[in-house]
């Protein structure tokens, strides 16, 4: 109310008292108008406990530096040159008592929720953390690109459920591309439209799908620039910045706490913070009375407290690796500064969701060994736990931490086949072999190149066998046959999904030297690694003498002998069960509300991407709202939004090289967000 003592001042002198006191009255009623009239976004209520809390970094100095002793360094985040709003996640800005429309039609939103205008009330700081990169540890790294704005204090009526996921009562707001920090390293602290869209609509998508994730608010864009050469071939453009706005109850990841690591036996590097131990002890307070409150209350003993918030932090871990199994999701770049320490998903880089079924899944092209595939995720996130318990020690007794991690593999399967269990829609008894049949169906997806997400979508069609149905049973194993090879690779596919990553005179040289020199070879390469590349040679070469007839038989057999044993299980089902119509109708509901009908595959985003490339953000904005009810069909949102000739570019919003992707996307044939990837998806590369 600093306005109201200068239009008052000139009223003392000039007007009676009576006038005097209507004035104030009056001038009162203005500024209770002008507050209501001020943007939303700076009516939000600020909490930063976080920089009250932990050690704040003293230095102002400028640029990209080591920082000791401290979690957090104060920065100011550079503006953008005309932000501008790409899509607002209205259920996510509902976590900040934010209107979606609103924040939308907000004149300063888009400045606001980029970091180009700071919030009355925020504090613009940048998180130091470590870690483990690709098996190595890397020393500082923090946050490069990220700039933490913030806690915004969850508004009234929030519901229950996430007020129970986070008891903290404040959700931390970052946005992500907003300039540099001490944290950047040789970068410039600036993201680009199509990482930006790809983390915006991944984080959502992750959340309606029922996976734990951090959240997105919103993606800006500008006329700022910045040059990017996407696949590293010398064939740089200039790509506009752009901003996401990222909240989660803390950002705080299993690297925060390895900035107190001691030398590392093989990089030699250490963590800034090396011997400042009572910081250590200072974040486990931190984390612990704010998001594990109940273990805090529980455990007077410190020792102990720390042991169950490991354990606690063990079980998030498991359970979120198998749901990401069980949704086909692979991360990409599970380092141990991409591990939430509340067990989200975070960091959304190379991500990709499965599309034909292989075990052996990479989604990040950068990772030649396959350190991070499909199959290596559940073991890379028990081998990142292994470095959490060692970077809380000795607040983490070592041996009550390994007592803990013995724990891991029983959980992670715990949680995988009672995910499983629900996609087969196995609801009413729990039978030692459904490990077994779970097995089986996953060696048939990918023997026959199924798709992951539209097989599993398809079972809940495959109809319970009944004594009333029962002379019909050829017919209907024949039906959900015919059914599921619809969801099969062709020969031409199968072919291409198995040839050599590896030049096969590099794959001889390999081989000789795993007999000559092992010890050479086993620092250059790896057994397994090997061994994929031979058995992609030789299903191969199986493949180059087969026919398209010959692989549909094989296909055919191979799904009749596995639904004949699914159909036996579900039998099984119905066994002691007197409404039998019922049983049904609840296994297809589960079904239906397990096994998404759509995910974000690449192809999806990437069409999204080329749109908001040339200005037309209609198809980011279509996306997410399919994205937001992934179980359901939406009439109206099949297919892209370009395919009826919807959305326009902006004038002078197209980027370098839009015109010939604008003629790419164009000329490809439009498939349903539902539907196998087109065959130009499999030029789709991510790094």
């Amino acid at each position: 109310m600093a306005y109201l003592g200068p239009r008052l001042g000139p009223s003392r002198v000039f007007l009676s008292g009576v006038s005097a006191l209507r004035l104030v009255s009056s001038a009162g009623m203005d500024d209770m108008g002008l507050t209501m009239s001020r943007s939303s976004l700076e009516r939000l209520e600020f909490d930063n406990v976080a920089l009250k809390k932990l050690p704040l970094d003293p230095s102002e100095e400028q640029g990209v530096r080591q920082v000791k002793g401290a979690c957090f360094s104060r920065v100011t985040p550079q503006p953008l040159t005309k932000p501008r709003f790409v899509a607002v996640s209205h259920q996510a800005q509902a976590l900040l008592g934010l209107e979606g429309e609103e924040v939308m039609n907000d004149p300063l939103g888009p400045e606001y929720l980029s970091g180009s205008k700071v919030m009355p009330g925020s504090e613009p700081a940048a998180h130091c953390y470590c870690g483990h990169q690709f098996g190595q540890f890397a020393g500082q790294l923090g946050d490069g690109a990220a700039c933490y704005l913030g806690e915004v204090k969850v508004p009234p009526g929030q519901d229950p459920e996430l007020l129970r996921e986070n008891p903290s009562g404040r959700w931390e707001i970052q946005v992500k591309g907003a300039g540099l920090t001490p944290y950047s390293r040789q970068a410039d602290g600036r993201k680009v439209l199509r990482s930006s869209i790809r983390e915006f609509l991944c984080s959502e998508a992750m959340f309606f799908l029922g996976v734990p994730t951090t959240r997105a608010g919103s993606v800006v864009t500008s006329d700022s620039r910045v040059i990017r050469d996407v696949y590293y071939n010398g064939n740089a453009r200039h790509e506009r910045c752009s901003v996401v706005l990222r909240i989660a109850p803390t950002f705080i990841r299993f690297g925060s706490f390895e900035i107190f690591k001691p030398a590392d036996e093989f990089t030699g590097r250490q963590g800034p913070s090396y011997g400042r131990d009572e910081i250590r002890g200072q974040m486990m307070d931190y984390v612990i009375e704010m998001f594990y409150p109940e273990i805090q209350e529980n455990y007077p003993d410190r020792v102990e407290r720390n042991v169950a918030f490991f354990r606690e932090v063990v079980l998030r871990t498991a359970r979120l690796v198998a749901q990401w199994q069980c949704v086909g999701f692979c991360h990409g770049v599970l380092n141990t500064d991409n591990m939430s320490i509340l067990g989200l998903t975070l960091d959304y880089g190379p991500y990709g969701f499965m599309d034909r079924f292989d075990p052996d899944f990479i989604c990040n092209a950068s990772d030649n060994s396959g350190r991070y595939s499909y199959q290596a995720q559940p073991a890379v996130c028990r081998w990142n736990l292994v470095k959490l318990a060692e970077a809380l020690a000795p607040e983490l007794p070592p041996n009550q931490a390994k007592a803990v991690l013995e724990e891991y593999l029983d959980l992670y399967n715990r949680f995988y086949l009672e995910n499983m269990r629900k996609k087969l829609g196995l609801l009413k008894k729990e039978d030692p072999e459904d490990e077994i049949l779970i097995t089986k169906l996953l060696q048939t997806m990918h023997n026959t190149g199924a798709d992951f997400t539209n097989t599993f979508r398809s079972l809940s069609l495959i109809s319970c066998p009944t004594e009333e149905n029962s002379e019909g049973e050829e017919d209907s194993v024949k039906k959900a046959t015919d059914f599921l090879i619809e969801q099969c690779a062709s020969l031409e596919e199968l072919k291409a999904a198995n040839k050599p990553t590896m030049d096969p005179r590099e794959l001889a040289v390999l081989l000789s030297l795993a007999q000559s020199n092992p010890t050479l070879f086993q620092m250059i390469s790896d057994r397994a690694t090997i061994a994929r590349q031979l058995e992609r040679l030789s299903k191969l070469k199986d493949l180059m003498e087969t026919t398209q007839e010959e692989l549909k038989t094989k296909q055919a057999e191979d799904w009749t002998s596995w639904i004949t044993q699914y159909r036996k299980r579900l039998a099984r089902e119905l066994e002691g069960q007197s409404d039998v119509q019922a049983v049904q109708e609840e296994r297809v509901r589960v079904m239906d509300s397990t096994n998404p009908r759509v995910i974000l595959r690449n192809y999806i985003a990437q069409n999204a991407i080329e749109a908001a490339e040339k200005g037309d953000f209609s198809e980011v904005q279509r996306v997410l709202k399919v994205l937001e009810k992934p179980f359901s069909s939406q009439p109206g949102l099949e297919l892209p939004a370009w395919v009826g000739g919807g959305g326009t570019s902006a004038e002078g919003e197209r980027d370098e090289g839009e015109e010939q992707q604008q003629e790419a996307a164009t000329s490809r044939n439009p498939v349903p967000y539902d539907s196998k990837p087109p065959a130009w998806a499999n030029e789709i590369c991510v790094t």
